[in-house]
């Protein structure tokens, strides 16, 4: 261990967004990386400390609320979901302290739909960001431009695409915070190397039915964003 650089351990301050139904393969990827950052202390932030249940049906004991957590953060980030992320957006506690903590973060990110969370706090508006496929399009509502990408970085906002996109953001995580080689020595011990059984992991990869099938389920989406951002008063214009 004592020839590691000294820059690989960091006091930084990392807050994880916590809410009800959401997508814990969103949090759960990108937290298992920024845990492997030595010397930084992950906080997965709540408007309370009572149990969250994910859209999936599993529960999380959040450790810090919004209160306990630090003024000034090296990372703000943000899952995502649907029903709850909706209802997070339209949250007035919450938005709020994501726009608080967003604006003098260090790194402003999300996974998946999270990136709606931090477009109604007005933290993308004028930046590139991406989003899962079903909502991508969505971020216009709020001033951001959605490239569709695995991952957009533009200046100190970083985004991942949908919910096994955090597994790449956290590794481009670590690069940021580290440097490669620590990344690389992460993605190693988690030995993440997909080799997934099947190519439909993508709208331009997928069978023609099952993008069909899928699309059809999700085409109510972006419409209740738009009904959010109404609501909220956030928007483009």
């Amino acid at each position: 261990m004592s020839d590691m650089p000294a820059t690989w351990t960091q006091d930084n301050q990392i807050a994880m967004l916590c809410y009800p139904r959401m997508t814990i393969l969103d949090l759960i990827g990108p937290q298992y990386m920024f845990a492997s950052l030595m010397g930084a202390t992950v906080h997965l932030v709540a408007k309370t400390r009572d149990p969250i249940t994910s859209d999936t049906g599993v529960t999380i004991v959040p450790t810090a609320t919004f209160d306990e957590v630090p003024r000034d953060l090296t990372v703000l980030f943000a899952p995502g979901g649907t029903d709850g992320t909706l209802a997070a957006m339209r949250d007035d506690v919450t938005r709020n302290w994501v726009a608080d903590r967003g604006s003098r973060a260090q790194y402003v990110t999300s996974v998946c739909t999270g990136s709606l969370i931090l477009s109604a706090a007005g933290l993308l508006r004028g930046y590139n960001a991406t989003c899962h496929w079903a909502g991508l399009s969505a971020l216009s509502e709020f001033g951001a431009t959605p490239v569709d990408a695995r991952i957009v970085k533009d200046r100190n906002r970083i985004t991942g695409a949908g919910v096994t996109a955090g597994l790449d953001f956290g590794l481009q995580m670590l690069a940021e915070l580290r440097d490669r080689t620590y990344a690389e020595g992460v993605q190693l011990m988690c030995e993440y190397d997909p080799h997934p059984p099947f190519n439909a992991g993508s709208v331009h990869t997928a069978p023609i039915h099952v993008r069909a099938m899928i699309q059809a389920m999700v085409a109510p989406f972006p419409g209740m964003v738009r009904d959010v951002a109404r609501e909220i008063g956030v928007s483009a214009g």
